[in-house]
């Protein structure tokens, strides 16, 4: 098979099998409008994903956008809103409709998909790094508190809540940390997806002075290590240019992109 056969099978198991409730697990609410699933999350936090908006057209595209954010409008608590798009939909005039709508494009990040086995390898570690899965409070509020710093944002229990409140429905996701010196230097987690082939890897972040010395690389593969325990047999993510590359050559291909745009209240 060529690689170009071997993205096209890859991003067909993407959408067939990822864009479903798979992207909302720990969502408190979750409202199909037309092609849309509108989900509510703790911290006002709103979230508009899809699998496909069929035929739309230009018109139909700017209605949609326009009756999503009326929908979140009418909800008081919800005071920030990420509708998430992919590069290869067919959604004609969407740009234009969300930036008329009040939302603010991100920066594009790469899908990226291969498989768990060709990221299960042995990544020797330096001395005085371990890597450990966490559970408890504390370590949860540290590991997020660090990626929050090295994301270059406010220190918040916004995204540490959130990781609790799963960890305490017991959903199979995974935390797990890098130490060294008694210090969390990485941090990522794990997202098994029930039903699926599928695992995720999300929120890999290391210190700027940690970096290139193979600790993502090493945390990356313990992941795919516990995927494949958990019976999954391919990995998912969506990869800023800091690891894209280091996942690139691991095997796993770039076989989209995706760009979120954000709507804040006010």
């Amino acid at each position: 098979m060529t690689q170009r056969e071997t993205k096209a099978r890859l991003l067909a198991a993407y959408d067939q099998q990822l864009r479903t409730d798979a992207e909302t697990p720990s969502a408190l609410e979750v409202t199909e409008h037309g092609p849309l699933r509108l989900a509510t999350f703790l911290g006002g936090r709103g979230f508009i994903t899809y699998r496909d908006l069929g035929d739309a057209d230009e018109q139909s595209v700017r209605r949609l956008v326009e009756e999503a954010v009326g929908y979140f409008q009418a909800k008081p608590e919800i005071i920030k809103v990420e509708w998430k798009t992919r590069g290869h939909d067919h959604a004609p005039g969407l740009h234009e409709a969300l930036l008329h709508n009040g939302f603010t494009q991100d920066d594009p990040e790469s899908i990226m998909i291969g498989e768990a086995r060709a990221l299960s390898v042995d990544v020797p570690l330096p001395d005085g790094v371990t890597l450990r899965q966490v559970t408890d409070e504390a370590d949860v509020r540290a590991m997020s508190a660090m990626q929050d710093e090295v994301f270059g944002e406010p220190v918040s229990d916004e995204m540490a809540d959130a990781l609790l409140r799963r960890l305490s429905l017991d959903d199979s996701m995974e935390l797990w940390v890098a130490e060294a010196e008694g210090h969390i230097v990485s941090a990522g987690r794990l997202e098994p997806v029930p039903g699926t082939d599928f695992a995720g890897i999300w929120g890999g972040a290391t210190r700027q002075e940690w970096r290139g010395r193979g600790i993502y690389r090493a945390l990356t593969a313990r992941r795919a290590q516990s995927a494949l325990v958990k019976g999954k047999t391919l990995i998912h993510s969506d990869s800023t240019e800091f690891s894209r590359p280091i996942l690139e050559r691991s095997g796993l291909l770039k076989v989209s992109t995706t760009t979120p745009y954000r709507w804040a209240r006010g």
